[in-house]
């Protein structure tokens, strides 16, 4: 009978949409692939239909986001029976419930190897005090339950290499999840065809932004950026679905934004449109390492973005883009302008973001990621 891994998130999605080159590596080793997540509250899509066909067993826990619902004590119950009944020879957590109750579940059940990649720690360069106090605390108590450590992100690396794993752990750091930069190299009449679809016009300044409709990603402070300079045939390519989708709808109402903004929902071929942008938007406010981001590098996109963790690993200020305070509607306005009326310079960027995002391909995380797997199998056949 094969070894069986488990991996936990609190939603689904999150492995078929960042996930599935680990799984196929694990698979490929023999190993059978179990899933844990919350299947009622899909992400990245409106199912979970891209699981289909992958050889992943499903497994339904009722998680929520919130550490401060009693329904967490239900789901650590869960979550430690099926470790029990299942001996996992490896545990992989994901997402910051999933890390938290998934180690906690692996302790309590005596579970063989457990690892955690952290996509972004919730305590942070200019997080709130009480996100110092109350996850670093969290983190720290943690990571003694932990034998593999996976950041993504510098600052959470260094932040990361002050805590003390289980005997024989190790930290590391990957360049994310890496993004395929050949998918993002595709035909320039690409560009002609979604512009001719949403009837944007030759001389239209097109901005993009992608990422889930929830207030992390900002999204208030690009629609105010878009009042000041209306009369600049700028317009908003918005890709993404989430909870604030209505609210985000009736503020573009309310600032009289209808004609300059195009909601295009979750968005299944984000390349075509990408392709049909000049330049990205990003000013959220607490990022990992972005895939938005890194996506947008690939497609040869100057990027306007905030100067928080994560994005400034990726971005090189005035080379690959401008960096601004997440808040800084007239900041973001200005750069807009800049670019909008200089070609070259969004050119030059755009050259310089594709050649520099080579650093973070998805085949460079492979291989890192592969490292990792084998140091955490030799773990576990000790």
């Amino acid at each position: 009978m094969a070894e069986k891994v488990l991996l936990i998130t609190t939603t689904s999605g999150f492995v078929p949409q960042f996930e599935m080159n680990n799984v196929k590596y694990l698979q490929l080793l023999g190993y059978e692939i179990h899933y844990a997540s919350n299947y009622y509250t899909p992400v990245y899509g409106k199912d979970n239909s891209r699981l289909d066909g992958t050889g992943i067993i499903q497994h339904q826990i009722d998680f929520v986001r919130s550490p401060f619902r009693l329904s967490n004590i239900k789901v650590l119950v869960e979550l430690t029976k099926l470790m029990k009944e299942e001996q996992f020879a490896l545990i992989h957590c994901h997402t910051p419930m999933g890390g938290v109750l998934g180690r906690l579940a692996a302790w309590l059940s005596k579970s063989s190897v457990v690892m955690y990649t952290a996509h972004g720690f919730h305590f942070y360069q200019g997080a709130p005090f009480i996100n110092q106090l109350l996850y670093k605390t969290m983190e720290w108590m943690l990571a003694h339950m932990t034998d593999v450590l996976v950041t993504i992100n510098q600052e959470d690396y260094q932040s990361a290499l002050k805590f003390k794993l289980k005997k024989g752990g190790a930290i590391f750091y990957v360049p994310g999840i890496g993004v395929d930069c050949k998918r993002f190299s595709i035909n320039e009449n690409k560009r002609y065809e979604i512009r001719s679809q949403h009837q944007l016009k030759s001389d239209d300044f097109v901005l993009i932004t992608c990422g889930e409709l929830i207030k992390r990603k900002n999204h208030e402070t690009i629609l105010k950026a878009l009042t000041y300079i209306k009369d600049y045939q700028v317009k908003l390519i918005l890709c993404g679905s989430g909870v604030l989708e209505q609210e985000i709808r009736q503020k573009i109402r309310d600032y009289g934004l209808e004609e300059q903004i195009i909601m295009i929902g979750y968005c299944y071929n984000i390349p075509e449109y990408l392709k049909a942008a000049d330049c990205f938007v990003f000013p959220s406010y607490q990022e990992g390492l972005p895939v938005a981001l890194m996506e947008a590098m690939a497609s040869g996109l100057p990027v306007i973005c905030s100067r928080i963790r994560g994005n400034v690993d990726l971005i090189v200020p005035e080379e690959g883009g401008f960096l601004v305070e997440p808040r800084d509607i007239e900041g973001i306005a200005n750069f807009i302008l800049k670019l909008k009326e200089n070609y070259e310079l969004r050119k030059q960027m755009g050259l310089f973001n594709a050649e520099w995002i080579q650093k973070f391909d998805v085949e460079v995380v492979n291989r890192k990621m592969r490292d990792i797997y084998q140091f955490a199998i030799a773990k576990v056949k000790k």
